[in-house]
Order: C-alpha cells, then structure tokens, then sequence
C-alpha cells in the first residue's frame, strides 16, 4: 500500500486497496455539459505507455466503481490527464463529472492499452481514428516525441455530434504548436474534426470519408492502404466495428501488443 497523507485517509474512511493509488485532483475543465476533463496527480512510482488506459474510480464507497479510462496525457508528463464523458445516472460518471481541485480519485497501478506505437508495424503514415473522448489516448499519443520518430504523417480525424465538443481537440493543437517538445514536429500532424449534426466545414461522419475517398483527397494522399499506412481507432462500438472492417477491406490487418501489424483498435469503455 503507498504512503498518502491523512487527509485522503480521512476522505476515504477505510485503508486503501492494496494495488491503488489515491491522487488528488489538480484541475477540472468542463467544454460542454457533456464533457470535461481533468489532471490528477501522478504518483512517482507509476509507468505507461503513451496511449494506454488505467482503471479509475472515487473514494465513495468501500467498493468504489471502477471504469477504463484512457490517459490523455502523454508519458512523460508529470500529471495525469483524463477526458470524460457526462452519463446522467451512470454509476461512475454520475459523480465523477462533480470533483473539484482537491478531491481524491482513486487510480489502479497496472496500466494496459493496444493504442500504443509498440503494437504497430513501421509505417509512414498513422491515422487516429476517434469519435467523441475516443480522442482521449490520441491526446497522449501526439504529445509522445516517439511517435513523431515513427511516423513521417499524423493524421487524427475526431468526429463529434456537436461542433463545441471539438474544443478539446482544438484546444490539443493550440497546444502543440508552442509544446517545448513537440513543437518542432507540429507540420507533421493533420486534424481533421468533423461535427455530424451542426453545419462545420466538414460534417461526414469518418466511415463516409474513408468510403467516398474525401479524407485522402483532402490529405492529398493515397487511398488507405497496408503498405504505408497503420491506424489506430478509438470510438463508439458501432464506429469501432465499422471503421474496423473498412480497415480490413483495405488490406490492414488487426495487430496487438504481441503481435504488431498495420492497424489496433481499443475496447475499453467508460460506464
């Protein structure tokens, strides 16, 4: 069990599971009624890899309610970033989306995840498909020097109902451009939001820009293809699946941490 101070031993009201962390929250950003982030602090001990998730929970139970989120923030990064969705009644969510600066959240010490570079073969270029917080572990990735050293071309394409919640995407390339590490490599990485349901300068949903060839055209690329291209797709199930066999019509084959090959797809989902 780590040492933490007697303040979250308090808030707590019983000892902290053995293989937990109890972190305290650094800051809260809400975008939209429906979405927020937030930093935690990260305990000297724990280790990921970019693009990876963490179980998380809060200290409102004696059996709190865990649920995969992925870290936004990138590896090196001396706090934890994580982007949340608003469920009206989800068990998790329902309370997670009232924590201020200062209160505890309880985070699991093993983190795992396939969005990471190492479960990908060598490429030219990396799309990052993501629908809503699927963004989430592609804020990490394209905060990750390694992934500018492995790629020539970053492409992540987010799709989102409404046009206010891209904020946090945008927000993440305002970012970028004056980041003292990624600064440099900023021309290698291409945003392509899109709001589904709101007029924006795109409003296809990512499954009809692949299918239609519009995503290449704009890119000035090549249609996708296993001999260059590797992707990454994180998103709804129903985006999951589709964006997923679209991959694999376009020759990509599905690759894990074991065994990396030309695209990844993570399953893990808040409540």
């Amino acid at each position: 069990m780590g040492v933490i101070d007697m303040n979250v031993q308090a808030e707590l009201s019983y000892p902290v599971p053995e293989g937990v962390f109890a972190e305290k929250v650094v800051s809260v950003k809400h975008y939209t009624d429906r979405l927020f982030k937030f930093r935690i602090t990260r305990p000297a001990s724990f280790r990921f890899r970019s693009g990876e998730f963490v179980m998380i929970g809060l200290p409102n139970a004696e059996k709190p309610i865990y649920r995969a989120y992925s870290i936004a923030s990138p590896s090196w990064d001396e706090e934890i970033e994580f982007f949340s969705i608003k469920v009206p009644g989800g068990p998790l969510t329902e309370h997670l989306q009232k924590i201020q600066p200062g209160d505890t959240v309880l985070m699991r010490k093993k983190p795992t995840g396939t969005l990471v570079n190492d479960a990908l073969a060598p490429g030219k270029r990396l799309y990052m498909f993501a629908t809503g917080t699927g963004i989430a572990p592609f804020a990490s990735v394209i905060r990750d020097p390694e992934t500018y050293d492995k790629f020539e071309q970053l492409i992540l394409v987010h799709t989102c109902r409404e046009v206010a919640e891209l904020g946090y995407g945008h927000e993440l390339m305002d970012e970028l451009a004056n980041d003292p590490l990624i600064g440099e490599f900023a021309d290698k990485l291409t945003y392509v939001p899109s709001a589904t349901r709101e007029p924006y300068e795109r409003t296809e949903r990512i499954t009809t820009m692949i299918e239609t060839g519009s995503l290449f055209e704009e890119l000035g690329v090549p249609p996708l293809g296993p001999e260059e291209d590797r992707a990454m797709i994180c998103g709804s199930m129903d985006m999951l699946k589709d964006v997923k066999a679209l991959c694999e019509k376009a020759g990509l084959v599905e690759g894990s941490n074991a065994a990396p090959a030309t695209f990844v797809v993570e399953r893990a989902f808040v409540d």
